[in-house]
């Protein structure tokens, strides 16, 4: 946005919002662009949440009662969710994309190796908690 007077500088409040509109910005595509992106946005972050839930419970209850996971299965599931709800929330492209392919590496990793171990689970829980946190705390910032 460019300011209405040219000798005023950009950050004065007074010419804050006095800037003629993008005229790209307004067209119907370009809303209902926008609300398709949100809307995906919003149900990618569904998706994620819930798949990183369902596979986190099993872990939380292999944890509380000593016993074994059931394979590796519940893991992919969780990263998998990881990936997803990245996708969708992660504003910063590069922090996006290294969470992205750090969570289908650890995915596959797990795959690969085959077991989850006691450590493994205790990592990917505390982890989870921090996560958790880290956001509640975090303060919201709209566009």
């Amino acid at each position: 946005m460019t300011p209405a007077d040219p000798n005023k500088p950009p950050h004065d409040p007074a010419t804050r919002f006095t800037a003629s509109p993008d005229p790209s910005r307004s067209s119907p595509e370009h809303d209902s662009e926008e609300a398709d992106d949100r809307h995906l946005s919003t149900a990618e972050m569904m998706v994620g949440s819930a798949m990183m839930f369902i596979g986190f419970i099993d872990v939380l209850i292999s944890i509380s009662s000593g016993s074994e996971m059931a394979g590796v299965f519940p893991m992919l599931i969780y990263f998998a969710g990881m990936a997803i709800w990245a996708h969708a929330s992660i504003r910063n492209l590069s922090v996006r994309y290294t969470v992205m392919t750090a969570a289908i590496a650890l995915g596959l990793a797990f795959f690969h190796y085959g077991e989850v171990l006691f450590w493994h689970k205790q990592v990917i829980f505390w982890a989870t908690v921090a996560l958790v946190v880290f956001f509640m705390f975090k303060p919201s910032t709209t566009e």
